[in-house]
């Protein structure tokens, strides 16, 4: 609407032309991306945005490929120095095996919802309460992070088998 417009500092850069972002992957999400993919360059990103997004390539999509490379300069710069992984406790690592097991036997899709809906489910059937807890354990465990994106999406973008090893990996705590 033209309140919103004119209340967005891009419409005014612009000259009320803003230019049409592809950004088909989140920035939050680049960051949260090329923290757990440790990434030392954009390119070890597009692998990851190719999956999410196959139409998508930094020549198509240049302003995507600008985002990731300061992503991964921005994780290097001010994420990495500051990251702190855990162990989980007895009722995380219930549950982040339950998790392990349900994305072992993943038959659907990269669709971000169900995904989260399972890593929902997951958290509910576990006593997490409140729910937002469950969701901090999984930071905190396997992102080095007290917040991050919503998981599904995240794993979508990641893979079911890249999330898989990772959560092997925090439970043999081979992330600490």
């Amino acid at each position: 609407d033209l309140k919103a417009q004119l209340n967005n500092p891009v419409w005014h850069l612009h000259e009320g032309n803003p230019p049409e972002s592809k950004m088909v992957v989140p920035f939050a999400m680049l960051l949260n991306l090329a923290s757990v993919a440790a990434a030392e360059d954009k390119d070890a990103l597009w692998g990851f945005i190719k999956r999410y997004a196959p139409d998508a390539s930094p020549e198509t999509h240049a302003d995507l490929d600008a985002a990731a490379g300061y992503a991964v300069k921005y994780y290097n710069d001010f994420v990495k120095p500051q990251k702190t992984y855990r162990l989980p406790d007895e009722k995380e690592r219930a549950a982040m095996q339950d998790l392990l097991e349900r994305l072992k036997t993943w038959d659907g899709s990269l669709d971000g919802d169900a995904l989260q809906s399972m890593v929902f489910a997951v958290g509910k059937e576990h006593g997490f309460e409140p729910l937002r807890d469950w969701f901090k354990a999984l930071y905190e465990v396997l992102l080095g992070a007290s917040q991050g994106p919503r998981f599904g999406g995240f794993i979508a973008l990641y893979g079911v088998d890249e999330t898989v090893a990772l959560i092997e990996k925090a439970l043999a705590g081979g992330l600490v």
